[in-house]
């Protein structure tokens, strides 16, 4: 399987002192808060339970393709159920 230069992380947005992030895939040489491919949930790290909203279809989809979630992305899929 090649390794594209796309990657599934977190995009910040929200207030001060309130996170919440954007997941999207987007190339990897982009900024944090940069233009992104796709945006394929969201999650809200300020509620009780954490609120995690995640585009099963489009990640698999995704995932199938090639592109690498970050440290936390793949965490918040495996909280889901999502990829392997």
């Amino acid at each position: 399987m090649r390794q594209l230069a796309v990657r599934m992380r977190l995009s910040r947005v929200g207030s001060n002192k309130n996170p919440i992030y954007r997941i999207v895939v987007a190339d990897a040489r982009a900024p944090r808060d940069g233009r992104s491919i796709e945006t394929i949930g969201q999650y809200n790290p300020r509620v009780e339970p954490s609120m995690i909203e995640i585009d099963a279809d489009k990640a698999t989809e995704w995932l199938k393709k090639g592109v690498q979630p970050s440290r936390t992305v793949k965490r918040l899929l495996a909280i889901k159920g999502i990829g392997s």
